[in-house]
């Protein structure tokens, strides 16, 4: 439940702080006050979206923060943990929101920073609010079907009929495209195939072309590397070559190191250079034993260079890149062959029957919850001042369509004995609003939102209908914490916590304040809205006994 609500330089308000109570709590005050600032305040802690003239006028921000009781709620508890938001051992959330000048916002939840998106995910489980037009929806067939919806728990099945049905309308509408150019497909089927088979055939490897170039440059220089080697093999190891002058140069200092040190040093640098020779000398004699002339390679290489050559200029390519291209041609042929008519329609068939498991599945929820909530719905009507008025959820079969294979139609019968029409031919703007608050009455006994709010759900009625009202928010207290923004006496009177809105000048500013009253206060308060300007003993007297009536 919510805990407790902070506002600082929102809209008219300074300064606000309110702890909030469980039960039925009502919000009064004079039109223009501000009495649905604090729900505003409200729904942008819930995600919606922020305005800079929500930002009191001279500040450089709006702060809005909200405490809540979250013990209750272990689903939302694991899934704020996992994203890790929540201690284990903690069973309070607070979310914050700074709004600056310029409309830009800030969303923080256990003081990390989240996303609008969090927050709706997150408020839409802690806080349902009920708007004052909320009745004038019910004509939307679109309002019905979600009301139903989600009185019979079926909104997770309703969205995978959306996108069930998404899916078999793209099928179908490729199947239309590849009919419609179906011999354009044709004829680019076969010229891909037809480049396909001839790549193919072609039997080009990656890195061939590379490969081939070097293996070819070494043979077409096979006879000067070879003339090349055997002259530096000759220059080292031939009758005069380097290694024989070495051989010499040994042979003098090796008789002569013992009395000249430096000869001794000379030697090993000799001895070295002899080494590295051998290994040239060496490799001498692998580069001619390796190199031997085969004109047959030679051609045969040519040969398939001339090949590549000419695919590659046919396709205006590199020879490198010849088997990217086959990649490419395959991948274009795979992508058209999947556009094959008779796979199309399979796929149209199945997608088809995949929606229609899926919608029978939502029609079989819909149709057992439509008489419940209808039945209790009546119920209600019946302490709302339409006794003998029963209140029906057709069903009405229609094309698929991505809300399903029915049209949801709420029907009312006003008086008892008459026909069931359509809500939006035979409701008046009062009995809208009477079967309005009744429908909320009964989804909200079967939600799990601990907090339900409703601003000013009794426009439209008075009198003792009012009255049943009140005590019907009542009873909602007992089970949720219910929070009514009111301007009816009869609805206030039956409040267990009562808050008044007020505001004032200061300066040059008009500034809101909510305060809670005491008996004595909301004695007053129900006394304004009954009498007007002018409250006598007898206004202040009849307030009171709504206050005791309610309470009995």
């Amino acid at each position: 439940m919510l805990l407790a609500l902070s506002l600082r330089d929102f809209v008219i308000v300074e300064n606000l702080n309110l702890d909030f109570q469980s039960g039925f709590t009502v919000l009064t005050g004079e039109t223009g006050a501000g009495k649905s600032i604090t729900l505003d305040a409200i729904g942008l802690l819930l995600g919606d979206k922020a305005d800079y003239s929500q930002v009191r006028s001279g500040a450089k921000e709006a702060q809005l923060s909200a405490l809540f009781d979250i013990s209750l709620l272990p689903e939302l508890k694991a899934q704020l943990q996992e994203q890790g938001f929540l201690d284990e051992d903690s069973e309070e959330l607070s979310i914050r929101r700074i709004i600056d000048a310029k409309g830009k916002s800030r969303s923080f939840i256990n003081n990390q920073a989240a996303t609008l998106a969090q927050l709706k995910a997150i408020g839409g489980q802690l806080i349902d609010i009920h708007g004052q037009n909320a009745h004038h929806s019910l004509n939307q067939e679109s309002a019905q079907r979600e009301l139903l919806d989600a009185f019979a728990g079926s909104k997770a099945q309703a969205e995978t009929v959306r996108q069930l049905y998404q899916n078999w309308v793209n099928a179908k509408k490729a199947l239309q495209e590849a009919q419609e150019h179906a011999e354009t497909i044709i004829i680019e089927r076969e010229r891909l195939e037809w480049q396909f088979n001839e790549l193919n055939q072609l039997d080009v490897k990656q890195g061939e072309w590379e490969a081939l170039s070097q293996s070819h440059d070494s043979l077409a220089h096979s006879a000067e590397l070879l003339q090349a080697a055997e002259e530096v093999g000759d220059y080292i190891d031939g009758d005069n070559g380097i290694q024989r002058q070495i051989y010499q140069c040994q042979k003098l200092l090796t008789n002569l190191q013992n009395i000249e040190p430096r000869f001794a040093e000379s030697l090993n640098m000799l001895s070295s250079i002899e080494a590295e020779l051998g290994e040239i000398s060496a490799n001498m004699r692998d580069v001619a034993g390796r190199s031997d002339i085969d004109p047959n390679e030679l051609a045969a290489q040519e040969q398939r260079m001339g090949e590549l050559m000419g695919m590659a200029r046919k396709y205006r390519i590199e020879p490198e890149a010849l088997p990217q291209k086959l990649a490419e041609i395959d991948e274009r042929l795979q992508s058209l062959q999947a556009a094959d008519l008779e796979a199309l329609t399979q796929t149209v068939a199945r997608n088809l029957a995949e929606y229609q498991e899926a919608a029978h599945v939502l029609s079989a929820m819909r149709h057992q919850a439509a008489g419940r909530l209808g039945e209790e719905t009546t119920g209600h009507m019946q302490h709302l001042a339409m006794k003998g008025a029963r209140f029906d959820i057709v069903l009405l079969p229609s094309s698929p369509t991505a809300h399903g294979l029915e049209q949801v139609q709420f029907q009312v019968a006003a008086n008892k004995g008459n026909p069931s029409r359509p809500l939006n031919k035979v409701a008046s703007g009062g009995e809208l609003a009477r079967i309005s608050l009744a429908l909320q009455v009964v989804t909200s006994q079967y939600t799990q939102v601990p907090t339900l709010i409703f601003d000013e759900v009794d426009t439209g009625i008075g009198g003792g209908v009012a009255e049943m009202v009140g005590k019907a928010l009542r009873a909602l207290g007992k089970k949720h914490q219910v929070l009514a923004v009111t301007h009816l006496p009869q609805v206030a009177s039956c409040g267990e916590n009562h808050w008044q809105v007020r505001k004032h000048s200061e300066g040059e500013q008009t500034v809101s304040e909510i305060s809670v009253l005491d008996h004595q206060q909301r004695i007053e308060e129900i006394a304004r809205m009954l009498g007007g300007e002018i409250i006598t003993d007898t206004t202040r007297s009849h307030a009171a006994e709504l206050i005791s009536l309610a309470a009995a």
